[in-house]
């Protein structure tokens, strides 16, 4: 079985992924590579972002091993796209998931005008070069407080649309049949099970 690195040290996502794939490829990711140094993600774009990643990721670990390399984050409208590709480090370098969550809300405080949107985007890349991209967007709004004890990053306060439950408190296949990801990851899939053979 081929194996695929997931290019990120977020252990939450590269499990998203692995059940997202469900046994397609032996599934890794950057804790197998503590000397790959940082990734700066200098994009303006989720893709651009992802593309960088995917192409660093590949030319680490050599030509025989395929790299897929994820950027994503909420776009909320009354915060001008904000947080967009800064999401994960919305209240700083180092803040983490509660941090982010938190100052996102703060900011939200008193509006009315709630709609919001998860985007990812998807490199896959072999040998340094990116072979295939893909994008998904999960449309939504944000709740006033944080709900449910699942998920990470901004879930427990965005509300994907037709449903009035966060994604924290929905099931991880309920998340993963309709997220930004999963979008994302279809599109990836039928692509990946060619390259993959």
């Amino acid at each position: 079985m081929q194996r695929l690195l997931i290019a990120t040290r977020n252990r939450h996502k590269t499990a998203e992924f692995a059940q997202i794939l469900d046994g397609l490829a032996v599934v890794g990711d950057l804790h197998s590579h503590p000397d790959l140094p940082e990734i700066e993600e200098t994009g303006s774009t989720f893709l651009e972002n992802a593309i960088l990643k995917a192409e660093a990721a590949s030319r680490h670990v050599g030509a025989e091993t395929w790299v897929l390399a994820d950027d994503s984050g909420l776009a909320v409208d009354a915060l001008g796209g904000a947080p967009g590709i800064y999401s994960a480090r919305y209240a700083g370098e180092k803040a983490g998931d509660a941090a982010n969550l938190r100052l996102l809300l703060e900011r939200m405080e008193g509006k009315s005008e709630r709609a919001a949107r998860f985007h990812c985007a998807i490199a896959v890349a072999r040998g340094g070069t990116v072979r295939a991209s893909f994008e998904g967007i999960c449309e939504g709004s944000l709740a006033t407080a944080p709900t449910g004890e699942g998920g990470f990053g901004y879930d427990p306060a965005f509300i994907p649309t037709g449903d009035t439950r966060s994604f924290s408190e929905i099931s991880a296949a309920e998340k993963n049949a309709i997220s930004h990801r999963a979008v994302a990851m279809r599109q990836a899939l039928a692509w990946l099970r060619q390259a993959l053979e």
